[in-house]
């Protein structure tokens, strides 16, 4: 089976999900969670019921303070999300792992987009990708005061296109999830009227005894 016929059909099986099982998916178990020695300073905190159920208002939380997270200094991520879920409490499983989306792989983009929207709003022309600039230490206090106008600015931006996806793609999951159950309905109920009436048609029909 060639790649594109192949991305095809996952992305097919990701369609056929509902949001809540593919959300399931991309949380961690919660002994990754609990079993961390970090965890443990918020006590008996983190066993509150409502920071494992996953629902729309918990969900949408979750995936906001994620969001909001990746746009802080890149240290202990994991630990702010816990410490904002229990805050908020929001669903901290989910919250502990999209804030992944800052990465290494992600971080000198977002960053950079940040530094952009700070110079932008200061009025100030960003420097480009010279080398020499960005190599050159004193030259980082110029860019600390847009860089972190411009991060506050994309976290709380961030946040907010978080949290108003999730609640849309929700209700878009559950309008979907519905509405193939009344196809799935409506289906059943058709073949079992077209069962039922060949049956009196057989049943109605004479015999050939009777016909002659």
């Amino acid at each position: 089976m060639n790649k594109p016929l192949k991305a095809k059909n996952r992305l097919a099986r990701i369609t056929q999900m509902n949001l809540r099982r593919l959300l399931k998916r991309i949380m961690p178990h919660p002994s990754m969670i609990l079993d961390n020695r970090y965890m443990s300073v918020f006590g008996k905190r983190i066993h509150d019921p409502n920071l494992w159920h996953l629902n729309r208002r918990s969900a949408s939380g979750a995936v906001a303070v994620a969001c909001f997270i990746c746009y802080l200094p890149p240290v202990g991520h994991m630990f702010t999300a816990a410490a904002l879920s229990m805050l908020f409490r929001v669903n901290l499983p989910l919250a502990v792992a999209m804030v992944w989306i800052s990465n290494p792989v992600t971080i000198p983009p977002m960053f950079y987009f940040a530094y952009a929207v700070g110079s932008w709003m200061m009025g100030v022309a960003p420097k480009g990708f010279d080398l020499e600039f960005w190599t050159t230490p004193h030259n980082w206090l110029a860019v600390l005061t847009p860089l972190g106008l411009g991060m506050t600015v994309c976290a709380f931006s961030f946040a907010a296109v978080g949290y108003y996806g999730t609640q849309a793609l929700w209700r878009w999951s559950l309008r979907r999830e519905i509405a193939q159950r009344r196809e799935r309905y409506l289906e059943m109920r058709t073949q079992e009227m077209a069962a039922a009436l060949a049956s009196e048609s057989v049943v109605s029909t004479p015999s050939s005894s009777r016909q002659t």
